[in-house]
């Protein structure tokens, strides 16, 4: 959801900044925040404040940054393609006729999606995507963050649970996941799914002549083991795109009726 449907990146970035500047430190880098987007617990972790050299604790720094949030994150606005994307999903068909069903995973918990979705026409474009299937950051069925799996399985899980009778069960290679994350293709990747990537065009600019890579999920900004469930450099599992405005559904077996 943050960076890729709403404008989240662009305002956590700016809370960051504002916190950051009232003690005399620099703006965020890019080649920095590229290596915390998606990563749970990021903005208060070790890459962050080795760099940011503050002189408040982590705790303050938290609060003072949440405070900002609260200001701005109810400024969210959905990106360009968002709006038309879900739109035509809620009445797509995939390559054998049945309805293409579509979950949110995102790693915001939920008092944080509320506040993203508070403007009417924010929350009118995620309400495309049926409750029963947004899985949160918080929610206790996710074991562990991105790079793992385990959210898009659960995303995946929620809908399969709730198919209409006679529909027959997804499977994760039926999937295609769509990120703007570095980590969170690499997770896409892992749970056995088709990714297709959007960066901000300043993280796209952070991997220029690592696509390949990025879209193999063999970037490794979290080492967590188990490498047999990354992808291969070209298997066609992951593709890059500028943004989702004109998507390309014939080319994932998709159709949309006129």
């Amino acid at each position: 959801m943050d960076g890729l449907l709403l404008n989240t990146e662009d305002i956590y970035t700016l809370c960051a900044d504002i916190v950051l500047k009232k003690y005399g430190r620099p703006g965020l880098p890019w080649w920095l925040k590229a290596k915390m987007m998606g990563v749970p617990g990021s903005s208060n972790g070790d890459t962050f404040h080795d760099w940011a050299q503050l002189p408040i604790s982590r705790e303050q720094f938290k609060q003072e940054q949440r405070e900002q949030q609260q200001i701005h994150f109810p400024e969210c606005q959905p990106l360009p393609g968002v709006e038309k994307l879900l739109s035509d999903l809620r009445r797509a068909k995939n390559i054998d006729g049945f309805d293409v069903q579509v979950a949110l995973a995102s790693s915001s918990e939920k008092c944080n999606y509320d506040m993203k979705t508070s403007r009417a026409v924010t929350k009118a474009v995620l309400d495309l995507i049926p409750e029963k299937h947004r899985v949160l950051g918080d929610d206790p069925r996710i074991g562990r963050g991105k790079p793992a799996p385990d959210i898009y399985l659960v995303a995946l899980q929620a809908i399969n649970d709730t198919l209409p009778e006679g529909t027959p069960k997804v499977s994760p290679k039926e999937c295609l996941v769509f990120e703007d994350s570095v980590i969170g293709v690499e997770a896409g990747r892992r749970a056995g799914m088709r990714v297709v990537w959007v960066p901000h065009p300043k993280l796209a600019a952070e991997y220029v002549g690592k696509e390949r890579e990025v879209l193999a999920g063999r970037i490794g900004l979290v080492d967590i083991g188990d490498e047999e469930q990354l992808g291969v450099l070209d298997d066609g599992w992951g593709e890059q795109l500028p943004s989702l405005e004109n998507f390309p559904y014939e080319k994932f077996g998709i159709s949309v009726p006129s």
